[in-house]
């Protein structure tokens, strides 16, 4: 076994503790990689408090970048030193009907997650709040070259949630979406909806994020009841990023005829009725990170036109801070941790 260092939380504190960690020795298609960067997601939040699932003790973290500094036998597509970005997945049983499509995350026999999951021999995934991580190589991505490892973090959980919606609902130029909620998810759709040609609207309670929302490449923020209102059919997709509970029937009421509303926060019981879907022919719809062949495709298209997530960098001992902000409201856009001070 190897020896590294990484931040757990302890019956359910948001206050982590640097312990040791140990990672398995390498396969031959393993590689090795010295993490660099690594984004803290609001998931993170929810899973050391308990309020996805009751899971324990926990090394959080599962978007991050850094440099491979070994590799095993068979390992064919890095070298040391090479730059990877590693997401939300780390293995899959690679043939069920899921795994076959590249939606490696949906796989029916239970995909690995990079931290929180009891493996069959007992064993718990162990996350990227630590200076090191082992997996397969075909679950790591190269980095595109001119993307920043720090801000590009942030891709491979909040970046991949929000972009395979996106491309399974068919935006492109001239497509009318909006984004409910202005966070780490949200501002990375405004991005990646700009990108793809979209006309993109903010949907936020928080008017003061106006300018951010136009800065980003949006047309507009609606904010207040009567906004929302005025808004009824203007939509053909509706991205809801938003982390805390809320109503869904009021996104669906701005949805086109035949629009979509994907539901890709933590809104917690959805109460609905069937007629907010009938009226308009709406479509709920839903998606969770995403698959080897979309995140390839995702991060090529962030390389090509140089998206990356607004952050900003803390040291990695400062996460409990970083959770009381996050819990706050107070990023823009996303946290990401700096993994440098655990040496």
């Amino acid at each position: 076994m190897r020896a590294t260092t990484g931040w757990q939380s302890h019956d359910h504190s948001t206050v982590l503790t640097r312990v040791p960690i140990e990672r398995r020795d390498l396969r031959g298609d393993d590689i090795a990689v010295r993490i660099d960067y690594c984004g803290v997601c609001h998931s993170d939040l929810h899973r050391v408090r308990g309020t996805l699932f009751d899971e324990g003790d926990l090394v959080p973290g599962h978007e991050f970048t850094g440099t491979v500094t070994e590799v095993g036998a068979d390992v064919s597509a890095f070298a040391v030193g090479d730059p990877v970005a590693v997401g939300t997945i780390v293995d899959s049983c690679g043939v069920c009907a899921m795994c076959e499509v590249g939606q490696e995350n949906f796989c029916y026999n239970g995909a690995t997650s990079t931290y929180g999951l009891n493996r069959a021999d007992g064993s718990k995934t162990a996350g990227g709040y630590s200076r090191e991580y082992v997996l397969r190589e075909k679950f790591a991505y190269r980095l595109p070259a001119g993307l920043d490892p720090a801000a590009a973090a942030p891709l491979m959980c909040a970046g991949i949630t929000v972009w395979e919606p996106m491309r399974a609902l068919g935006v492109r130029s001239g497509s009318r979406i909006a984004v409910a909620g202005l966070g780490g998810l949200g501002h990375l759709a405004v991005k990646f909806g700009v990108a793809l040609g979209a006309t993109v609207t903010v949907l936020s309670r928080t008017p003061e994020k106006a300018d951010d929302a136009r800065k980003l490449g949006a047309v507009d923020l609606l904010h207040s009841d009567d906004d929302f209102a005025g808004a009824r059919g203007r939509f053909d997709l509706i991205l809801d990023t938003i982390s805390a509970p809320h109503e869904i029937p009021p996104l669906l009421h701005m949805a086109a005829l035949d629009g979509t509303v994907s539901v890709l926060g933590y809104p917690g019981q959805i109460p609905l009725r069937v007629m907010d879907l009938i009226y308009g022919r709406k479509k709920l719809s839903s998606s969770g990170t995403g698959g080897r062949r979309g995140t390839a495709e995702m991060l090529a298209f962030a390389g090509e036109h140089g998206i990356t997530a607004d952050v900003e960098v803390l040291p990695s001992g400062r996460i409990s801070d970083a959770f009381d902000r996050l819990d706050r409201g107070d990023v823009r856009y996303r946290f990401v941790l700096d993994l440098s001070d655990l040496d």
